[in-house]
């Protein structure tokens, strides 16, 4: 086998063209038996194999800087740069990110994890060198949509004009997670079918020479058009066309439902449990069906959110993807709201502040009557640094006029929508739980004494369980309360919460600095009742194992128990001592 002599970039530069189609033929063999156990972004990195092998041939990494856009598409890439025991051995396939990582090899550049950002990046490089005087290529590799990112504008901008020394390779396998939205795309559909002969394009009238390479899957046209463009002067664009998902037969047939998969073999049998995604594509396809002026934006990622294409065709012009797009996605939706429409825009909590000036001056200033649901923005949602769910609390709670509600149960959740769509006529987000949805209406408040347990939507049941624990080990009846807003600690909360209670704590699904419990210290400490606050220590974990964190930051009903117990004797000792 090729793959088992690689140890280093260094180790292709002898390679002949057939060697590296068997190569890449092996790498892509290995990445069939990784994802049959362990899943990962399949089809992306299917596609980029032979442009991986090539690359590598042609430049001399890590000399040559080589910046991958988001970088879900590396594996071929970390197999090559001594990384390979990853791919090969089952035994460390948890060895390495999904995602490029200094720490693991001085062949990634950037930790990356969010899209578009290649092209801004690699000109700060080929900027950097070149006013250093330093040597070396520097390449960016930008796809799967990631050209409909604003960013990527903005960096082939800057690029065109102040880089002298940067090849942006755009691998165009007309997908981005789902398919491509956008115009810029047909722009590269009318290259593709014009091939190199067109004279002038978007990428020339931005000071770039422009190749064209139609088999992008073979190693035998890849390298001389790299070689040209890696010794061409001024800034070079080599459009590459791939095939997503490229040597699996069903990830080419359907490569929305293969960009991202769990274990192809051995997955669950039977019906699969209700999924928070269920919940929130059920309530937003009923009402875009009884109600026209309802409208659902995305940015790129419908699958995900759990809007499959059927879904999609029956809303019609309801549903707009707007492309890799956040900040877009908030503006368009503003607009929308002011010609009279219902708009609900669906993002990722680790995506939200790409759009997070959006939200405080369109969404926020303008008090538009726009609706905002941030999905997976819990410690059960994803696990990876680059992809964290954990900060949209603190963000949002900082945005005057945007009310921010956490919902416990499919109920609430339903009831704040309605809310928010038909009664409220300002901005509110609201924030689906993580975890197994809780299918049944729950409490609002227990009415206790002593001690008050504020549980704020994922981790509301959690409450009601750490109360019980109290009450069967000490008699005391605890308050259990469910904030719903997460945004703000009104008056009437902070008076409820310090009548009667020696003792607060509170809970919530993301970091603590920043979060909904501060809000409550801030509001009981004048009146003299101590908060224990409990969320997730501001830091960036990776891969975690969510019950671990869970459990380190001392959220389970075992452990809230313990330090209600605990505050309410502190609590007891500082009366003693008066």
């Amino acid at each position: 086998m090729y793959l088992e002599t690689i140890d280093s970039p260094r180790d292709l530069k002898g390679m002949g063209v057939a060697e590296l189609e068997a190569l890449a033929a092996e790498i892509r063999d290995a990445l069939m038996v990784r994802a049959r156990t362990h899943g990962g972004h399949l089809g992306p990195n299917l596609g980029v194999v032979e442009l991986t092998v090539a690359l590598h041939r042609v430049f001399d990494s890590p000399t040559d800087a080589i910046v991958f856009d988001v970088s879900h598409q590396t594996y071929a890439h970390k197999m090559l740069t001594g990384r390979k025991e990853a791919f090969l051995d089952p035994a460390h396939y948890d060895d390495v990110s999904g995602f490029s990582s200094p720490s693991e090899s001085e062949h990634d550049p950037f930790v990356l994890g969010h899209t578009s950002t290649s092209v801004g990046l690699a000109a700060g490089i080929s900027r950097g060198r070149a006013m250093a005087g330093m040597k070396g290529h520097v390449v960016a590799v930008i796809g799967d949509g990631s050209l409909s990112g604003g960013e990527a504008f903005e960096g082939l901008d800057v690029a065109g004009e102040l880089c002298d020394d940067l090849v942006v390779v755009v691998n165009d396998n007309d997908m981005s997670i789902a398919e491509n939205h956008g115009s810029l795309y047909e722009e590269l559909r009318r290259l593709r079918e014009a091939g190199s002969d067109v004279e002038r394009n978007f990428f020339t009238d931005l000071g770039f020479s422009y190749r064209y390479i139609e088999d992008g899957n073979s190693v035998a046209a890849l390298v001389p058009a790299l070689e040209a463009a890696r010794d061409a002067s001024g800034p070079q664009v080599v459009h590459v066309h791939t095939e997503k998902g490229h040597g699996f037969g069903p990830a080419v047939d359907d490569p929305e439902t293969f960009h991202n998969v769990g274990p192809l073999e051995g997955g669950a049998h039977g019906a699969a449990p209700l999924a928070w995604s269920d919940v929130t594509t059920g309530y937003l396809n009923r009402r875009m069906a009884a109600d026209p002026s309802t409208m659902t934006v995305v940015a790129a990622t419908p699958t995900g959110l759990g809007f499959t294409p059927a879904m999609r065709a029956a809303a019609g012009r309801q549903f707009v993807d707007v492309g890799i797009a956040e900040a877009t996605a908030l503006t368009f939706s503003v607009g929308l709201a002011s010609a009279g429409m219902r708009p609900v825009v669906c993002l990722y909590s680790t995506f939200l502040g790409r759009a997070y000036d959006q939200v405080v001056q369109e969404l926020g200033v303008n008090r538009a009557h726009a609706v905002l649901m941030v999905d997976r923005g819990s410690v059960y949602s994803m696990t990876d640094a680059t992809h964290l769910g954990l900060g949209d609390i603190a963000m949002l709670g900082a945005i005057p006029h945007v009310t921010y509600l956490a919902p416990a149960t499919v109920p609430e959740f339903e009831a704040m929508m309605n809310w928010a769509l038909d009664t409220c006529d300002g901005p509110v987000a609201v924030k689906v739980p993580g975890g197994a949805p809780v299918k049944n209406a729950l409490p609002d408040v227990v009415r206790g004494s002593r001690v008050a347990i504020v549980g704020a939507g994922t981790f509301y049941p959690c409450a009601l369980e750490a109360a019980r624990i109290v009450r069967e080990r000490s008699g005391i009846e605890p308050t259990v309360l469910n904030p719903r807003v997460v945004s703000d600690v009104d008056a009437d909360l902070a008076a409820f919460l310090a009548e009667g209670h020696d003792a607060v704590i509170t809970l919530e699904d993301g970091f603590a600095d920043g979060g909904f419990g501060q809000k409550v210290a801030a509001a009981l400490a004048p009146l003299g009742v101590a908060v224990v606050v409990r969320g997730f220590p501001k830091d960036v974990p990776d891969r975690y194992d969510p019950d671990t964190l869970v459990e380190q930051a001392r959220m389970t009903p075992e452990l809230v128990a313990e330090d209600a117990l605990a505050a309410l004797g502190a609590a007891a000792e500082r009366r003693a001592t008066r």
